[in-house]
């Protein structure tokens, strides 16, 4: 089954990890674990997941590539929105771009999984409410369009902290550490 996973840097494994070989070439000490897609491949046996996340890309620019990322796939995974409140955008007009690609997905006859916004920890009080905001728009579209919700949030949020991630599941306070996509690809990660 090939699962194309389609999102932002979340996706594509940052910093540690880029699906673009040019990109990964300037990483350092390059870490394949940095996706939560490599965990989850793990999980699932027949599963082929392909990694589209592009760093720093908004909803609607991660829109714009869909057609390219799920040729000859199974399985459609949305995952975006924290480019969009880090750039101050309307939550609102980000929830429209995801609800388009559930929808896009569909049509196309494939299942489809949306992730919801993890936590941010560089952030401020602006973000934090930006992200609960937009994280209540996708579960509400997850209900509507009747797939299934990852829930990216919860499973690395700090209970005591409700805006960051938990300690050790971020290396820069942006991303996921590698354990924190182990978690993701895990725990989070439910094929539709």
């Amino acid at each position: 089954m090939i699962v194309a996973c389609l999102g932002d840097s979340i996706t594509a494994g940052s910093p540690l990890w880029d699906p673009d070989p040019d990109v990964r070439a300037g990483i350092d000490v390059p870490e394949e674990r940095s996706q939560w897609q490599w965990w989850a491949a793990r999980r699932g046996v027949g599963l082929e997941l392909r990694n589209h996340g592009v760093y720093g890309e908004r909803t609607d620019q991660i829109s714009a590539r869909l057609d390219d990322a799920v040729r000859g796939a199974d399985v459609l995974i949305v995952q975006g929105g924290i480019n969009d409140v880090v750039q101050g955008r309307p939550v609102e007009e980000a929830a429209r771009h995801l609800a388009g690609m559930v929808e896009r997905g569909q049509r196309l006859g494939l299942a489809v999984g949306l992730a919801d916004v993890l936590p941010w920890n560089n952030g401020d009080a602006r973000a934090a409410s930006d992200i609960e905001r937009l994280n209540v728009l996708v579960h509400e579209l997850a209900g509507r369009a009747g797939v299934p919700l990852l829930p990216f949030h919860s499973t690395l949020v700090d209970p005591e902290r409700p805006h960051r991630m938990r300690d050790g599941l971020s290396d820069d306070g942006d991303h996921p550490s590698v354990e924190g996509h182990r978690l993701l690809g895990e725990l989070a990660f439910r094929l539709p």
